[in-house]
C-alpha cells in the first residue's frame, strides 16, 4: 500500500472523550470502509483497527462501546477476549499473544487525528 491510499481524519476533540473513553471512526466509503477506533486514557490516546484478533469482525456491539465495565481493557463483545489499551496485546480469552492493529494517532491542538488506509 502506497502513502496515497492513506488517509487523515478528525476522529474527535480530546475533551468530548471521558478518562477511559473511546471512539469509533471510519475511513473511506462504500460498504468496507476501514473501521477503527481511538481510546483515550489519561493523558495518552491510542488506535486500533477495528477487529478482533480470535474471530475477524468488529469488536463491539454497541457503538463506541470497546472497554471493560472497569475501564483498563479493550474487550472482544462476541468472546469476550481481553487486550491491553496501551499495547493491543490480547492477555485473556481465546487470542492470548495476539495484537490488535495500531494506527497512526496524533493529537493536535486538543483534536485526535488518526492516519489510516482507504479500506481493509
Amino acid at each position: 500500500m502506497n502513502a496515497a491510499e492513506y488517509r487523515e481524519v478528525l476522529v474527535a476533540k480530546v475533551a468530548d472523550l471521558n478518562d477511559p473513553d473511546c471512539r469509533e471512526f471510519r475511513i473511506g466509503v462504500g460498504d468496507w470502509p476501514f473501521r477503527g477506533f481511538v481510546v483515550r486514557r489519561g493523558d495518552k490516546v491510542y488506535a486500533y483497527q477495528n477487529f478482533c484478533m480470535h474471530a475477524g469482525h468488529p469488536l463491539n456491539y454497541k457503538p463506541d462501546s470497546f472497554l471493560t465495565k472497569d475501564g483498563t481493557r479493550i474487550i472482544c463483545s462476541s468472546h469476550g477476549a481481553l487486550y491491553e489499551i496501551d499495547s493491543g496485546v490480547c492477555v485473556a480469552g481465546p487470542c492470548p499473544g495476539k495484537k490488535l492493529r495500531a494506527i497512526a494517532v496524533e493529537v493536535r491542538d486538543g483534536r485526535i487525528f488518526v492516519r489510516g488506509p482507504e479500506s481493509a
